[in-house]
């Protein structure tokens, strides 16, 4: 089954927080998953056992080197590449 998640990753206690939001991307897109960038929040698409995978890999990475806070927000209902 398809889904999106809406996605926020908050670095706690940095002074930079670029690095540890860019680790976090970089790692879902080499999950060969869907992402869409945005100010606040990102949107991952794609089958639904790559998407809980890849977060679950991608939180791994970053939390081994920061202090993190993930939201997500996982839908089947959400519109995919324009469809129902």
């Amino acid at each position: 089954m398809k889904v999106q998640a809406e996605v926020s990753l908050y670095p706690l206690r940095q002074n930079d927080l670029t690095k540890p939001i860019q680790q976090f991307v970089q790692a879902l897109e080499s999950d060969k998953l869907k992402v869409e960038i945005g100010s606040m929040s990102s949107v991952i698409s794609g089958e639904e056992s790559i998407v809980f995978q890849g977060l679950q890999k991608a939180f791994r990475q970053v939390a081994q080197n920061y202090e993190i806070v993930l939201t997500a927000k996982i839908s089947n209902a959400c519109p995919q590449n324009g469809k129902k």
